[in-house]
């Protein structure tokens, strides 16, 4: 067997799209990817899906998984010939353990490469609208680590020194918990105590949070910000360049549910308005054997298709692609759809829905293919496992119906352990489906404490209700627009009370 590589790829501080071109790109061909908390999730779907996906951070409030362990894993799968992508937030050279680990895998002779990523001691300030250099104001930059081994406090033994400089900006990672030592020290070695500082927790940080202040005062004001953070000392902590265009969201965190097909949509329209957003649960679409006789499907008398959702699109034709059917034997067969999502996936394969009811529930469709098709032609159902036996149920008595389930739903269990650390930062907790309620609740038992639940519809919301006693807000449009619309809405009166 030949022997395999490994990438240490910066994964970028934040969204998904900070990642680098060349990270992104062996990303997309990697045999094995091992990754750590503080990356974007969205990160993963770009992982092949035959390769294999090994968590490296915390889970469940349990410690972190060694450094020796996690080199190990790495040399391992190098050997068994497969391309590992080392998957870190940030920047795997700056405090990122990455110098170890590829000392480590040249040590055990596995070829290996570092990829640059967008480091937190710029991005994060950067978020908060902090240069870390400016002319006239900063010439340097020192990113020190706030743990330190060998030392008596586990600060940097030259902090003394780092407290002369006049005109740099100091930024301390991982020195949230040392913050009143470190100002401490700052102060007593000369600093002045009306420098100004800045802790901020951001990026993919479950709690995002700024604090600006002075050296004297910001460990104080910063005691109610959660790690990872950010400190910022220096006159550049003062200003605030953070960007300008309009963003109604911002400071909003939503927390998403559902599949990536409506998570995909709903994700880049609230961010585009400033919103963070991460997924509080994530459906996985599980392919099921299609037990049905679909010969009947090709050819001869009339028949009507019926999909209630994209991925009963995609699933139906790549049945079809692997049965190695041709289209045209589908020509006696008519399309309806749910929606207009729906709607869209089955003319990506080149057919236009014959039937699409104006309001996109269940029950819409039922009515309009009771108004639309004649007694008696058959109609197919192809849907996930979890539909509602109401839409087979109002029309088995016009026609005969063969319910088809394509897929079955189940929460992801990687991504719930993931955003269970991140719940109670949620502003917003948006449903695009009632099988979202069902698998969210299973993952997460409940909604915290001050988190507003949106629903994309009444099917979702009536499911909602059996799961959630309190006030929560439903979508006046069954589509991504609709949540985003409701979102903005509340989040406008909730400024005006203020």
């Amino acid at each position: 067997m030949s022997l395999g590589c490994v990438y240490l790829v910066g994964a970028g501080c934040g969204a998904a799209d900070l990642i680098t071109a060349r990270g992104l790109r062996l990303l997309r061909s990697c045999d094995a990817a091992v990754y750590d908390d503080l990356i974007d999730p969205a990160l993963l779907d770009e992982i092949p899906a035959n390769a294999e996906t090994v968590y490296m951070g915390k889970r469940r409030g349990a410690h972190s998984v060694s450094q020796a362990e996690i080199t190990a894993l790495l040399i391992a799968k190098a050997r068994e010939g497969k391309t590992v992508v080392r998957l870190k937030g940030g920047d795997p050279f700056v405090f990122g353990r990455g110098g170890e680990e590829l000392l480590a895998l040249r040590q055990a002779g596995i070829p290996c490469e570092e990829v640059p990523g967008v480091t937190s001691a710029i991005a994060i300030p950067a978020e908060a609208g902090i240069p870390v250099t400016h002319r006239g104001v900063s010439r340097s930059v020192h990113i020190v680590t706030a743990h330190t081994a060998g030392t008596p406090d586990g600060l940097p033994p030259g902090l003394e020194a780092l407290a002369r400089l006049e005109e740099g900006t100091l930024v301390f990672l991982m020195g949230l918990h040392q913050l009143p030592r470190l100002t401490e020290r700052l102060l007593a070695a000369g600093k002045p105590s009306d420098t100004p500082a800045a802790v901020i927790s951001g990026g993919n940080a479950p709690h995002p949070m700024a604090v600006r202040g002075t050296l004297a005062d910001i460990a104080e004001k910063a005691r109610d910000v959660r790690p990872p953070a950010v400190v910022v000392i220096g006159e550049t902590a003062a200003m605030d360049v953070s960007s300008t265009v309009p963003r109604p969201l911002a400071g909003i965190t939503v927390g998403l549910t559902g599949t990536d097909a409506v998570a995909d949509k709903l994700r880049p329209a609230l961010e585009a308005l400033g919103a963070r957003t991460f997924p509080a649960e994530r459906s996985r679409v599980e392919r099921l054997p299609v037990s049905a006789a679909l010969d009947a499907l090709y050819g001869g008398d009339r028949q009507w298709l019926v999909f209630t959702s994209a991925n009963g699109v995609r699933l139906f034709f790549e049945t079809l692609a692997e049965e190695r059917i041709d289209l045209r034997r589908l020509y006696a067969c008519k399309f309806a759809v749910i929606g207009a999502a729906t709607a869209a996936a089955l003319e990506s394969h080149g057919i236009r829905a014959d039937l699409c009811p104006e309001t996109f529930t269940t029950a819409a469709l039922a009515h309009a293919l009771l108004d639309t098709v004649p007694a008696g032609e058959p109609v197919w159902l192809f849907r996930s496992a979890h539909g509602s036996p109401a839409l087979a149920g109002a029309l088995v008595e016009k026609y005969p119906v063969r319910d088809v389930p394509l897929y079955r739903l189940s929460a992801d269990p990687d991504i719930s352990a993931w955003a269970r650390q991140r719940l109670d930062a949620m502003d917003f907790l948006a449903f695009s489906s009632a099988s979202g309620v069902e698998l969210y609740f299973a993952a997460h038992k409940a909604v915290p404490e001050g988190t507003t639940c949106v629903c994309i519809g009444e099917v979702t919301a009536a499911a909602l209700r059996r799961r959630y006693p309190k006030p929560f807000l439903t979508a006046a449009e069954i589509s991504i627009r609709g949540i985003v619309d409701v979102i903005s809405a509340q989040v406008r009166i909730n400024q005006e009370r203020q």
